[in-house]
């Protein structure tokens, strides 16, 4: 069974740093992974993915030069280092792994999906 599991997550204050881990058990997975995340009343939106190599990754506009995307396949585990945290980052942060075809900018297009970190930024 394949799962997905998040944390790091937590409550830290404006210009602090957190750093979100994605563990993966079940199988070894060679796919693009992402990060997106949901904040009350909004939908979930894409933050940053990462290749099966790691070799190419991206990010959406808000978080470049902030957040940093990388993964460990040995360890089957994916990071986000967000720093220079904003209240405006608030929303509990997910982690999925993207199928074979589509874009990696859109949720539809993954296949798994953790359960979520709450990321808290206090002004």
């Amino acid at each position: 069974q394949v799962q997905l599991v998040e944390s790091g997550g937590g409550l830290v204050q404006a210009g602090g740093s957190l750093r979100l881990s994605c563990t993966a058990s079940g199988r070894t997975f060679t796919s693009t992974m992402g990060w997106f995340r949901q904040a009350p009343g909004k939908e979930r939106e894409f933050v940053a993915a990462i290749s099966w190599n790691g070799d190419g990754t991206d990010y959406v506009d808000s978080v470049k030069g902030r957040f940093t995307i990388s993964r460990d396949n040995p360890k089957n585990t994916m990071y986000l280092q967000m720093n220079s945290l904003k209240p405006e980052d608030t929303a509990v942060y997910y982690c999925g792994v993207k199928r074979e075809s589509g874009s990696y900018y859109y949720r539809q297009f993954y296949g798994y999906w953790g359960q979520g970190t709450q990321v808290t930024v206090s002004s």
